[in-house]
């Protein structure tokens, strides 16, 4: 029986393996409910899928992101794993806005340069992997990744990718609107993504 907890977990893989037979066994992983496998720095972790009190602010980021996300492009918070061969890695995003013609391919994994938005609600089990790996990934090919700290109530907007990673990046704490740039170009409300007992930031509490 394999025991699984709240927190991201590491699991076994061949020591000599490439990237292509990592991919291939996070494909054939009878990963279980409510989990997602990811490979990340060369291994395949299992993490938990988001909390049941993040539903509510994930259905609202969706909606707005939905509104404005361009043409042919899907906006879904399904777990599918969206893959970036230069860095050999493979991602499961939270939310994710992508070109639909990736999914008429065959397989299980999407090409990573079908994304024009990520969006990952982070918390203290998955903030180091989403601040610096992630963002280092998604930073050379994605053009806006929405990271929302849950822990201290802070919406951060990373754009305009490049091969160092991004180029521009702006925050706001939950209540204050925030810009989100092209090719969404809209201004995003995040008055609903407080939760109680997270991240409040009290100045903004009292507005």
């Amino acid at each position: 029986m394999t025991v699984m907890t709240e927190r991201p977990r590491a699991i076994d893989a061949p020591p000599s393996g490439s990237f292509e037979e990592m991919l291939r066994i996070v494909e054939e992983m009878d990963t279980p409910a409510g989990y997602t496998a990811e490979l990340i720095r060369g291994k395949i972790v299992v993490s938990p899928w988001s909390k049941l009190r993040y539903l509510r602010p994930m259905r609202r980021l969706r909606a707005q992101v939905e509104a404005h996300a361009p043409d042919g492009h899907v906006t879904e918070t399904s777990p599918f794993l969206f893959v970036f061969p230069s860095r050999e890695r493979g991602y499961g995003p939270d939310l994710f806005v992508a070109d639909e013609t990736a999914f008429d391919a065959a397989g299980r994994h999407a090409d990573a340069s079908a994304l024009s938005l990520v969006a990952e609600l982070t918390s203290d089990s998955t903030k180091d992997v989403d601040w610096l790996d992630k963002m280092a990934t998604y930073g050379r090919i994605v053009p806006v990744y929405l990271l929302l700290d849950m822990r201290i109530g802070e919406v951060n907007v990373m754009w305009d990718p490049s091969p160092k990673g991004y180029r521009s990046r702006t925050n706001v704490p939950f209540g204050r609107p925030v810009r989100i740039p092209a090719p969404f170009d809209f201004e995003l409300d995040t008055s609903g993504f407080a939760i109680e007992g997270e991240g409040v930031d009290p100045e903004v509490e009292q507005r």
